[in-house]
């Protein structure tokens, strides 16, 4: 609609890390990436900041509670639509230094394993997005584009 404001969708993604290794897990009944890893993650609710929104998702996740002094952005990945049903994202990535619990599958019906990786050789099958963003982070970036048209 003609000057209505543009919106844009968001989530949130943890990246949590022990021992050197990385918290992956490998998403289930869902048509979304279906069987791929990922970073645990979610959608923002409506009202939430992402602070609040990364606690929230991590708690319905793994049942764990991260602190939210702990957790650091690392990196805003701003996605172009893949297909003319998606839309634009921000994706935020934090760090998560401090949670209290050990991570678990705490929604079965949406994953069906965690793994903990070598961050530097990811399994081939971690979502492709994910994999960019954990490499971005990697060399020190804090924004990345994915599926944008540059240029004339």
């Amino acid at each position: 609609m003609p000057g209505e404001r543009f919106r844009i969708a968001a989530a949130v993604y943890g990246i949590l890390r022990a021992d050197g290794r990385l918290l992956l897990l490998r998403r289930a009944g869902t048509t979304f990436r279906h069987g791929q890893l990922s970073l645990p993650a979610g959608h923002l609710d409506g009202g939430e900041d992402a602070l609040s929104g990364l606690v929230r998702e991590l708690r319905e996740e793994l049942g764990i509670e991260a602190d939210p002094g702990g957790c650091r952005l690392a990196l805003l990945l701003h996605t172009a639509p893949e297909d003319a049903d998606d839309q634009e994202y921000f994706h935020l990535f934090f760090t998560v230094d401090r949670w209290t619990g050990d991570p678990v599958i705490n929604e079965p019906g949406k994953c069906s394993e965690l793994r903990w990786a070598d961050p530097t050789d990811l399994p081939p099958d971690v979502v492709d997005y994910v994999a960019e963003a954990l490499a971005a982070i990697t060399r020190g970036e804090t924004l990345a584009l994915r599926g944008w048209v540059t240029g004339p």
